[in-house]
């Protein structure tokens, strides 16, 4: 007896000794033994959006296979019936106790029929549209607009969320076209489920809207591909639309048959929100918009006292800063004045929290480079451009008539970017020539020349922005402007407009000019009014933008110019011509339309 039990003793310290040298002990998953556990399993698989992919019966017992490579055994003496039905993405299981579940399978069909596919759902955007569907487990999307161009021209998104109910928006679609939408149901981290493709018809384009004609494509070197022009050709209501880098139009807003917006004139144009959605201020109704890529308006703000003119632009923490006229402004001379307030609307209470008058810290009267007193609405200033500089709170505007200016938020002028004729005092009593920025040469020097300072002439190194627009502040701290050149050095001898970059040292008060392309585009890229700049920083280029009037090889319509930083190489160029006139588009920016 006591030899018997000796021996069972060492064998059992062998068995421990092998299981403590394996570095791991894989265990079989547990059998699950009654109903109320396979249904359980059942329901936190649905949860979590697993689903079965594969099973098969040994010794009666089902092993079921999850997508994520899971095996969970189940009796099969408490099984009556199992029955994959992969059309319905489950498998029906009727336990020997009467209970019944329905374990989540991988299907085949996405259940998307011509039903489930609405074009142009608000009405306003004819390019986009809206599929519903309804799956019985749980998953995301991810839809391809497959591109005339090959997969350069693909548009690529993820859009729903985790659910079963998806309401998927597809934005991108070509005019008079049989679209191709591929969607691709995956499961939360992305796996690829199952793929459908739809059909999408659209109609002809609005005929308002332009010819593009691509000169220059580099989309290597490109930052970004869609453009949304901010369209005015022809007249209201302004058509603004997306273009990608083969000239196509993928998206366009038609409001002619809006109940509110129907003579639309968002002036400076559309921008992108932080959140994602268009934003606009209309100067017929006199509020700010924020719409949906299907037109729909998702908010207002309204601003009683004041009329909207040129610009509006969304603050860090997500108020407006709106150009406007105010009811009853007076100039000195006793005539009505327009184009010289900005507001601040709260985004959250639409109270107006901040008003700037600029004949408060400006000088009204100066008439160096335009003399419009006498007109029945003085429009001294024409403030068409605004930027939020973060970095001091303060604001930095583009007044066509007298040059670009940065305003502190409590309305005073921290300097003056402009020729230094003609400057006097303003209402608040400062002297305005001591805010005048002082030009230097590429050594650092001051320039001393009274016809440079004056804009008589130019200096090798040195220009001023002529009635610019499009004021902004880059990362470095350096301000861009589009100088649109007109009546440049007091004469209409050079016609050129540019993109200038200036350094401002704010304390010195001194400017010197650091980089500028336009001028050797001479009148093939001069914009007398409106016009647009960026600096896309992603790939230090330079989106250059002279919109009116611009001499397309005989058309005459707006470009849009794609530079890089550093060597002025043409990345992109495209001539954007309406089917008459001369009006194109005030701005353009680069966008994306699905984020």
């Amino acid at each position: 007896m006591k030899q018997t039990l000796l021996k069972l003793t060492i064998a059992t310290l062998a068995l421990l000794s092998a299981c403590e040298e394996e570095e791991t002990i894989k265990l079989d998953p547990e059998v699950l033994n009654t109903s109320a556990e396979a249904i359980a399993k059942f329901s936190e698989w649905d949860n979590d959006g697993v689903l079965l992919v594969n099973h098969y019966i040994d010794n009666n017992i089902y092993h079921l296979i999850t997508e994520n490579d899971d095996t969970v055994k189940l009796s099969g003496s408490i099984v009556k019936l199992f029955q994959p039905k992969p059309s319905a993405w489950i498998t029906t299981v009727q336990f020997t106790d009467g209970a019944s579940g329905n374990a989540p399978l991988m299907g085949n069909s996405l259940f998307i029929t011509a039903d489930s596919v609405q074009l142009n759902p608000g009405g306003y955007t004819p390019l986009s549209a809206i599929i519903r569907t309804s799956i019985p487990v749980k998953g995301k999307f991810k839809l391809r607009v497959v591109g005339k161009n090959g997969s350069r021209s693909d548009l690529n998104h993820s859009p729903s969320d985790f659910a079963k109910v998806h309401r998927i928006n597809v934005f991108g679609l070509y005019g008079n076209f049989e679209n191709t939408i591929e969607l691709t149901f995956t499961n939360a981290n992305g796996k690829e489920r199952v793929k459908q493709s739809v059909t999408i018809t659209t109609a002809a384009l609005d005929v308002k809207l332009p010819s593009i004609d691509i000169d220059v494509a580099k989309r290597d070197k490109m930052d970004g591909d869609l453009t949304i022009v901010s369209y005015r050709g022809l007249g209201v209501p302004f058509m603004p639309f997306i273009m990608d880098s083969f000239g196509d139009i993928r998206w366009y807003m038609d409001y002619k048959n809006h109940p509110e917006l129907n003579l639309l004139r968002y002036e400076c144009g559309v921008e992108q929100l932080q959140n994602g959605n268009l934003y606009f201020a209309d100067a017929g109704v006199h509020k700010v918009f924020e719409i949906d890529f299907h037109g729909k308006i998702v908010n207002s703000w309204k601003f009683e006292g004041y009329t909207f003119h040129h610009n509006v632009i969304e603050k860090p923490n997500g108020n407006f800063i709106v150009a406007v006229s105010k009811n009853g402004s007076v100039h000195l001379n006793g005539k009505p004045t327009i184009n010289d307030y900005i507001i601040e609307l709260d985004r959250t209470t639409g109270a107006i929290i901040k008003e700037w008058d600029l004949k408060q810290c400006l000088d009204e009267n100066r008439v160096a480079w335009l003399n419009n007193l006498g007109n029945a609405n003085v429009n001294w200033l024409h403030n068409n451009g605004l930027y939020y500089d973060n970095n001091d709170n303060s604001l930095v505007i583009t007044g066509r008539f007298q040059g670009m200016m940065k305003i502190t938020a409590d309305n005073k002028v921290k300097w003056i970017l402009s020729t230094h004729g003609g400057w006097g005092t303003a209402r608040n009593g400062v002297d305005l020539n001591t805010k005048l920025l002082k030009p230097l040469d590429n050594n650092n020097q001051l320039i001393t020349d009274q016809d440079v300072l004056n804009g008589i002439t130019n200096h090798a190194d040195f220009e001023w922005a002529w009635f610019p627009h499009s004021p902004m502040v880059k990362l470095n701290g350096n301000f861009m402007v589009f100088d649109n050149g007109d009546k440049r050095n007091f004469t209409l001898a050079e016609k050129y407009s540019r993109a200038v970059e200036y350094q401002i040292d704010e304390t010195n008060l001194t400017v010197k000019q650091v980089w500028q392309y336009g001028k050797e585009r001479g009148i093939k890229a001069y914009s007398q009014i409106q016009s647009d700049v960026d600096f896309l920083a992603a790939k230090n280029n330079v989106l250059f933008i002279p919109g009116w009037n611009v001499d397309n090889d005989g058309k005459f319509g707006g470009k849009i110019i794609e530079v890089d930083y550093a060597t002025r190489e043409v990345y992109f160029e495209a001539r954007i011509s309406p089917p008459s006139g001369q009006q194109t588009m005030h701005r353009a920016e680069r966008i994306f339309i699905y984020r």
